[in-house]
């Protein structure tokens, strides 16, 4: 059944999602499937934008007759002829047949080398263009990016430019077509880092031609053949693909690839590894050559700043392993790291000088002169000698200075300025709330938060699940109670609206609170972050509106205003035991602070109270 999207003016996407694919060109795995992605004008002349891979091919075919809805195809434009996405082009023809393909002449040799059918070719230099109404592509050649026919095309209506792989990921797409409604960085950066490097990465010059005059355009939309479109921050992803075809790192951070058959060498690499941590080092990857596929090897290659092969003889060589990531990085022309190298062997160690030579065939690669040779498992004093190497390679990296610590007054932070909010959540059948105090606003548009939540919280859990929730922005008119009943006691145990008279709920059908409040928030999350004791949420916020032009409950005007202070005791009263919450004031009194006991204002434990009198 057809499935395609209105993308922009008179523009569609009618491509598709293979997610039984294992290999991707049958090297590269793809365990999230890949996206064919094709394109389909409806402008006065009907343009199709390249074809698709067999494997999705049913569903755009039906896109595309459904869209043209009995009109002619009158232009099929081929940016690139490769089979993944110009294997079903003969099918087109077949259906609508006096088709026009649009495309440059080597992309026009190669379509008779491909199939034996020769339609009407129309052939385009750079700068010709196509006029479809409003619509005028203008083509420019992106030779080796990464086959030498490549061409990309930009509409001057809508803005796109119609990259070809330039800009494409591995990873099939979900209900969004959209980069922005994806998490793009979590879901699909190392993906697109992988798909970049191993797939177009030895061509850095070529992509860095095409990125000078896509500068020159007033670019709105990217418009990829595989995975995730562009509509916004497309700044930020051109400088990974910047970095990438310049072979600039992207992290300062170290990229240690090792081979192991009894797992000394792989002892090595985590001494070494742990050294680097010590010393300030924060982003240190490991990987072992035998489980993990090249390709993501030479992914984090480009990514880190610095490398370190540990590798153990094998045949009086490098070992099998080890020596098929070296070629492949030498391959994809990397190029400007700073590496260490380290070597075992039993009887005959080879592998390091072996390893070198590798290196030295690439471009500006910076090798430490120390090495560190093993003889079957580490001792003493090669232990010293991976310590002193990973010392070495730190000395190469612009470390942050440690500051001097101090002392941490906890009535410092009390100084910090909060607001007070109740939080609610649904799931199922059951509304639930708390008091959260941790949210600022992260950016404007799209209108997103942050919203920091105690894992004690029940609410915790139900938005974790859901993804969604209310803020009830509290004023400065709410009494204590409001805080006892969402604060001091839990939704596992209680029904914290069952008294509330008045049911009021937001478009999502959660509720919110109608009374003490200026404004109410819904919000949807987009991302997450676990912090041990904290979940880290960031939302796009999907309602907004005042209820209100009360002031702001802040946490300060809690302490000053609303929360009850402490009753003096009659003078012949028994003394009671007084902790203090350090985080947040509570007072708990009795002859012993349970070992259990969490403060019901912050959800700190008992290990965050002191004993201040007795």
């Amino acid at each position: 059944m057809y499935n395609y999207r209105n993308i922009a003016p008179d523009l569609y996407w009618i491509g598709g999602n293979d997610r039984r694919l294992p290999l991707f060109e049958n090297v590269y795995p793809v365990p999230r499937g890949v996206s064919y992605n094709s394109y389909l004008l409806l402008g006065e002349k009907t343009v199709l934008l390249d074809a698709v891979d067999k494997a999705v091919e049913d569903v755009f075919l039906e896109n595309l007759a459904q869209l043209l809805g009995g009109r002619r195809l009158d232009y099929i434009v081929v940016h690139h002829m490769e089979p993944d996405h110009a294997a079903t082009l003969n099918d087109v023809l077949l259906r609508w047949p006096g088709a026009e393909i649009v495309c440059t002449a080597q992309a026009a040799r190669m379509f008779g080398q491909f199939f034996t059918e020769q339609p009407a070719f129309r052939i385009v230099k750079e700068g010709d263009t196509l006029v479809s109404g409003e619509h005028t592509l203008t083509f420019y050649t992106a030779a080796m990016v990464h086959w030498p026919e490549v061409m990309v095309s930009y509409d001057s209506l809508t803005r796109a430019l119609f990259c070809a792989d330039a800009f494409g990921t591995f990873g099939a797409l979900g209900g969004s077509l959209w980069a922005d409604e994806l998490d793009f960085e979590h879901a699909f950066l190392p993906d697109a880092r992988r798909y970049y490097t191993n797939i177009v990465g030895k061509y850095g010059a070529q992509v860095q031609a095409l990125l000078k005059k896509a500068a020159a355009l007033d670019i709105r939309y990217l418009f990829p053949l595989h995975g995730p479109l562009w509509r916004e921050n497309l700044g930020w992803y051109i400088e990974k693909y910047q970095r990438w075809s310049t072979y600039t790192p992207e992290d300062q951070a170290v990229m240690v690839a090792y081979a192991s058959v009894y797992g000394h060498t792989e002892n090595a690499a985590e001494i070494f590894a742990s050294r680097l941590a010590e010393n300030g080092v924060r982003d240190v990857r490991l990987f072992d050559v035998s489980t993990v596929h090249p390709s993501e090897i030479v992914s984090e290659a480009f990514r880190c700043s610095h490398l370190a092969f540990f590798s153990t003889t094998y045949n009086m060589g490098v070992f099998c392993n080890m020596q098929t990531v070296l070629d492949d990085l030498a391959a994809h022309n990397l190029r400007g790291r700073t590496v260490a190298v380290v070597e075992n062997g039993s009887w005959a160690p080879a592998a390091g000088n072996l390893i070198r030579a590798q290196l030295a065939k690439m471009n500006d690669m910076t090798v430490l002169d120390t090495g560190v040779t093993i003889r079957s498992a580490v001792r003493e004093p090669e232990r010293a000698q991976l310590c002193a190497l990973a010392d070495a390679l730190s000395a190469t990296m612009a470390l942050p200075v440690r500051p001097a610590a101090g002392p941490i007054e906890n009535p410092a932070m009390f100084k910090l300025s909060y607001g007070l909010f109740v939080l609610t959540a649904r799931e199922g059948e059951k509304d639930n709330g708390c008091i959260v105090n941790s949210v600022l606003q992260l950016t404007d548009n799209p209108k997103r938060l942050v919203l920091c939540v105690n894992k004690q919280n029940y609410t915790n859990g139900m938005i974790a699940r859901t993804g969604l929730f209310n803020l009830s922005v509290l004023s400065e008119e709410v009494p204590f109670k409001v805080f006892q009943h969402f604060g001091f006691q839990s939704g596992r145990d209680v029904d914290k609206f069952a008294a509330c008279p008045t049911e009021t709920r937001a478009a999502n059908g959660l509720r919110y609170l109608p009374k003490y409040c200026n404004a109410v928030l819904s919000a949807r999350v987009v991302a997450r972050t676990d912090y041990g004791t904290h979940t880290l949420f960031v939302a796009e916020v999907t309602e907004a509106r005042v209820l209100s032009q009360a002031p702001s409950c802040t946490y300060a005007y809690y302490f000053a205003h609303i929360k009850p202070a402490p009753q003096p005791k009659p003078a012949d009263a028994p003394k009671k035991k007084r902790w203090v919450c350090k985080i947040c004031g509570y007072v708990y009194e009795g002859d012993e602070l349970p070992a259990d006991f969490i403060c019901p204002l912050c959800k700190h434990p008992a290990s965050d109270f002191e004993l201040v009198e007795g």
